[in-house]
């Protein structure tokens, strides 16, 4: 089991970074034949990634049927997404292949980010590392990083008290 960091702590990185959703959802559960493959296929490509720190693959979290990827560029996740010599191209290649007719037994989809440095902030309390802070490093969110306000970009920014539309 993962060890809990009792005290409250947000993440630092260095750079802009991307942040990366994928998954699957399975709409006809009895075509195993289907989804198995897609379900199989992303951690196999987590284990390529690790192994090779230069991918640009930051961390990640792998969730029952989706996974929250962070990379150091968008460069590096097109990289590896369009190399067939890689894990993802034989296995995109070959969903679309089996799926080409039956596009509703199994679907998939993603979700990219582009995040530039400062433009973000993050807080874990009582959990092991996790997200963002397991792809970079946690730091004490207290003094200058109490709130979440301050958090961004490491400063206060300034603050406007939206309008209640009911006020105008």
């Amino acid at each position: 089991m993962s060890h809990v960091i009792e005290r409250r702590m947000t993440a630092r990185i260095e750079g802009d970074f991307v942040v990366f959703l994928i998954g699957m959802r399975i709409n006809k559960p009895w075509r195993v034949h289907k989804w198995l493959p897609v379900a199989i296929a992303m951690p196999r490509m987590l284990k390529e990634l690790e192994a090779h720190p230069e991918s640009g693959l930051l961390g990640y979290e792998l969730n029952m049927l989706s996974t929250v990827q962070y990379w150091r560029s968008f460069e590096h996740l097109e990289n590896y997404a369009r190399n067939p010599n890689q894990e993802h191209f034989p296995a995109w290649v070959a969903f679309n292949r089996a799926n080409a007719r039956t596009r509703g037994d199994v679907g998939i989809w993603h979700e990219t980010f582009l995040v530039r440095a400062g433009e973000y902030e993050t807080v874990y309390s009582g959990v092991p590392a996790r997200g963002l802070g397991k792809a970079s490093r946690l730091v004490p969110a207290d003094g200058g990083l109490k709130f979440a306000r301050e958090r961004l970009r490491g400063e206060i920014l300034p603050f406007e008290p939206q309008l209640d539309p009911r006020d105008a």
